[in-house]
Parts: C-alpha cells; structure tokens; sequence
C-alpha cells in the first residue's frame, strides 16, 4: 500500500529540487582554465586582509564586511592601482591579480571586495536583517559610487598590511577599475556611469540591466549621451534568467550594441551558460588583461552614431568656465552682437562677457533678478521678481519700469515686441502665463501648470515652449495672431533621475533647425520639434539652471550651473527671438 509523504518529507522534497536542480543543470558547464586562475610556486603572493564597516552616514544603520588585497609588488611611497567588486571576493581574484601582476599583464592593484549592507534586526529570533543588496546595487543615481569615494576609500587608507605599509589608493580614474555580477555588475556599471572620471574601467558579469529598479533604461540612456571614458567588458549566456523583470541575456546583448552605438570601447564574451559565476571566473583573466591594457594611456571616448550629437559637437571642444564664485546664477541672455549677459542673484549683480571672453561687471542694482532676455528695440528685459517688476535697460544701461506687479520668472520677447511671462507663484500653486504688449497692455493666457519655468519661441515663433520644473514635461503652445494661445500640450518628454521625481527642467532655446536645449538635473537635455530626447550633454558640475546662445556666429552654448558659467562650441546657431523668424527643415517623423 502506497503511503503520503509526510509534510516534514514534503518539504525536503521541495527543498532539495529548488536547491539542487540548479547545480544539476549547471554542472554541464565546463571552461578552459586560465593559467592565471591557478597558483603557482613561484609566483609571489599578495595578502588579503578582512574588515568590517558599520559607521555609513550615505547607507545609515547597515554593516558589512570587506576584504583588501594588497600585491606583494605594492610600493606605500606610490599610491596603487584599485580594483573595487561587490558580493565580496569573486573570480579567484586574488590569485588571478598575483599571477597578472607577475608577469605585468596588469599594474599593481589592491583590490578591495565589498559584501551588501545589512540592517540588523534587534531581535534575530522574531525578525529578519534588511537586506540592502539590491536598494545598494540595482538603484541608479550617485549614492553607491559616493559611499565608496567618500566612506569605504578613507576606510580602507587607515589600514596597514601585516608589515606595517600604509595603504594608499591612486586618486586618480584611469588608474580605477570595478566590476561585479548580476545586479553587483549593474553597480559597478552605474559608478563609473555617474563618476567616469574616478572609474575608468568596468568589468560586468550576467549584468543585471533589467526591470528591478531601473537599469533597463541604460540601453538607450547610453546611446543619447555624450560618450563618457569608460572602457567595459561584459560577459553573459545565452541561458541566463527570464523573469518577471526581463530577459537577462537580450538586456545585455542590447546593452553591447548600445555601448558600440555611442563609441565605447567594449569587449564581451558570450557563452551558454546561466545565472551564476562559472563563466565569468573561467574569463575574468581575459577580462583584466583587456581592461589594463596599455595602461598608463588614458581611457578615451569614441565616436558616437548619435546623429544628433554627431551633428552639433565639435572634437576636441569642451566645457569652459567663463565665471564661478557666485551664490546662484539664474537669468542669462545674448543682444544682437553675441555678448552673453547673466545675474549673481542675491547682490542682483549683473555681469557681461564679451566676444573677447572678458567678464565685465555692469552697475548694480538692488533688486532680485530672475529671468532675462533681449527685444527687437535691443533693450534688456530682466524679471525682479523682489519688486514685483519687468525692468528694461537700454545700451546705456539706463533703468526703466516695463511692467508691475508681477511676480514673474522668466520671459522671452517677440520679434513684434510681445513678451510672454512664467510667474510660477510657488511650487505648490498652478502657475500663470502673461502676455505683455508692447504697450504695456497684460493679458493672462494660461493657468495651472505645476511650477512653469523657462521659456523660448520656435525659430518661426509660432509657437511657445514651456518646461515645467516639477514634472518631466516641456508644454507647447501656438501663438494665435492676436499673441494669445492655443492648442496646448503636453509635448516633450524629459529623462528624469533615479534620485529625483522630476527633471527639473529650466531655462530653455531653440536652435535655428528646431533643436530645443533644456536645461535639466542631468544636463542639457536635446528635444526635436517633435518633442523627442534626441541627445544628453552633461555638465561637468552641478545643475544647469538657464542657457542662452552668444559669440559672434551665436554658436556657444552658455549654461549656469550653481555657482558657474560655462561655454562650449557648438556645430549649430541658435535662434533669436529679438530676430526675424525662421523656418526650420521639416523634421523626421
């Protein structure tokens, strides 16, 4: 007579077929042997030292263990090479970096291997730790890349190796390598992602460029951007999960085509196997030999196919500070000769950089501006939101009242003379939109948008674009030919960052083909007429707040970004409003 299973046995059934199935399926998968996977006598050893880190103020409440590898080779007098891996020690890597260093097939290296968060439960027998593992590892934005240049990176430079050196790590990104599995490999990805210039080099296994908390937005974040240095070797198979949140190995296949797209320097070896480590330990020699090699020459960026980017950046021009030192710079605008006008806020300073890039202070006056643009008369219109006023100043720099009683934010001018204004009101009020007449007259034409900021005229001036800081939309309208609008919408869509609920969209310009330039908390921020995100160009430093065009050919981009002004050369020109309209090429559908 046959009998159940008791539940006990049940259990274990159950156990053993989740547990050891895997294992089973896995063992069919046989690699060659590197010989720098294997110890050998004669190779000198490096030391391996363990720690734990508990004092995070970035991941507050967690702890972790992690190890130091230091080479035998290390000389304290010179800072060392680093290589960083999450999930701990992976790889072999201590003995792959012996025997690598050995023969100079990579610099010498400490290696620092570094285990998840965890929050400790206060009762283990009634409650589980907080696992941080995937919060630290699959979330994007700067948190995890901060943690280990301003927390673990200290840490690791108060230890000694058992002989008494002192530890020290190169400052420098070329000199930095990181890598990892699975959603570890998404976090070394996004470290050097968010800071190119301290991680140079990126080794990424069975990488976790899916639906979890974000990554799956790589692929095509990769292909707008402007390319960053980054050189990655990436390894995955065929076999590899498909889950509720996506299928691993198309995710990285995608994410390979996306990096030789935008003109990275990218290695990858493809293989059969599943979610696990075989694979990437049988090739994680392979990895390090090609991700050091020719060090110490710097990792460069490539060419991208972005057409967009291809188009308006010019090799071998970059960022350029023009000024810093302020509190906050806001209102900036270009006259009719290309010379670039912006404000030092709390002093309402106000200051102009010539053709010849001298920075000239103009006279002082008391009262808070905001926004700032030219009209057709070559007046300067500058919000003064302190006042409550549109002021005007003509060449003399000869004050004048254009307008009272509004609390505005920033404006543009037509070419016949009417202005309209964002009077945001508050960043919980709806906003209101002004039309201002040549003759004084004051219209409001719109209500309701949620903190309306910045705003620019198509090259034909038909039509009125908006951003709207608190979300992720820029707003269109048709100008109708009595100056009111129409038909609006919401029409571009911004890229938001993970650490963010809204772009922050602020100033914004059109160049003479209909390009849109917003400036956003991950940068400039490229629309076509059709609203579309064509291409992403970074600031080197903090977030862009207002953008105009100047020089001679109006073909420089000037950007405020906290305290700095910055200027780039661009392939293009930018539209003016105080000029006549243009109609721009029709655009790809």
């Amino acid at each position: 007579m046959k009998r159940l299973l008791s539940i006990k046995n049940l259990l274990l059934l159950i156990f053993l077929l989740l547990h050891l199935a895997p294992f089973a399926q896995t063992a069919t998968e046989n690699y060659p042997i590197d010989s720098a996977s294997v110890e050998h006598p004669n190779v000198a050893k490096g030391e391996v030292l363990k720690f734990t880190f508990a004092n995070s103020k970035i991941f507050p409440g967690t702890s972790r263990d992690y190890w130091i590898y230091v080479p035998k080779q290390y000389n304290p007098t010179k800072p060392a090479c680093v290589y960083v891996n999450q999930d701990g020690i992976q790889w072999k890597a201590p003995i792959v970096f012996d025997n690598l260093i050995d023969k100079n097939e990579m610099p010498v290296t400490i290696g620092i291997f570094i285990t998840p968060g965890r929050v400790k439960s206060p009762n283990a027998t009634t409650s589980l730790d907080r696992f941080n593992r995937s919060f630290e590892y699959d979330g994007l934005g700067d948190n995890y890349v901060r943690f280990l240049l301003e927390e673990i990176f200290p840490e690791v430079e108060k230890q000694k190796t058992s002989d008494g050196r002192q530890i020290r790590l190169s400052k420098n990104g070329n000199d930095r390598a990181i890598g990892g599995s699975s959603s570890g490999a998404v976090c070394a990805f996004t470290a050097a992602w968010e800071r190119p210039h301290e991680f140079s080099r990126v080794f990424s296994a069975i990488g976790t460029y899916t639906g979890l908390r974000g990554a799956d937005r790589y692929p095509i974040l990769v292909r707008k951007y402007e390319p960053k240095p980054i050189r990655i070797f990436l390894q995955d198979g065929t076999n590899d999960l498909n889950i509720y949140a996506g299928d691993w190995w198309k995710a990285n296949e995608t994410m390979e085509r996306a990096f030789t797209f935008a003109g990275y320097e990218v290695n990858h070896i493809w293989g059969e196997g599943q979610h696990n480590g075989q694979h990437g330990t049988a090739i994680f020699p392979q990895a390090m030999r090609w991700l050091w090699k020719d060090w110490p020459k710097p990792v460069k960026t490539g060419a991208t196919k972005n057409q967009v980017l291809s188009d308006l950046l010019i090799p071998g021009e970059d960022w350029e500070v023009v000024g810093k030192g302020y509190t906050f710079t806001e209102g900036t605008a270009a006259n009719a000769a290309g010379e670039v006008f912006y404000q030092d806020i709390p002093n309402s300073k106000t200051y102009k950089v010539g053709l010849d890039n001298k920075l000239i202070t103009l006279p002082l006056y008391a009262k808070k501006a905001s926004g700032e643009a030219f009209g057709p008369d070559g007046k300067r219109y500058v919000v003064a939101g302190e006042t409550k006023q549109i002021l005007s100043f003509d060449a003399a720099g000869k004050e004048a009242v254009f307008a009272d009683d509004i609390i505005g934010n920033d404006l543009v001018v037509t070419n016949n003379g009417n202005m309209y204004v964002t009077a945001p009101d508050g960043s919980e009020k709806p906003s209101k939109l002004f039309l201002i007449r040549p003759d004084g007259q004051r219209t409001e034409v719109d209500a309701g948008l949620k903190y309306a900021n910045g705003l620019t005229l198509t090259p034909d001036q038909t039509q009125l674009y908006v951003t709207e800081s608190a979300t992720h939309w820029v707003w269109v309208y048709q100008i109708q030919p009595d100056g009111t609008l129409g038909y609006k919408q919401r029409y571009g869509w911004l890229h938001v960052p993970d650490r963010q609920e809204n772009a922050w969209s602020d100033g914004l310009k059109c160049d003479t083909a209909g390009r849109v330039y917003v400036t956003t908390n991950i940068g400039i921020q490229v629309m076509d007429p059709l609203g579309r995100v064509n291409a992403i160009i970074p600031l080197p430093t903090g977030q862009a707040s207002n953008l105009c065009f100047g020089g001679a050919g109006f073909n420089t981009i000037y950007v405020s970004a906290n305290d700095k002004v910055y200027r780039r050369r661009l392939n293009t020109r930018g539209a003016n409003s105080f000029e006549a309209p243009v109609k721009p090429v029709p655009s790809r559908l």
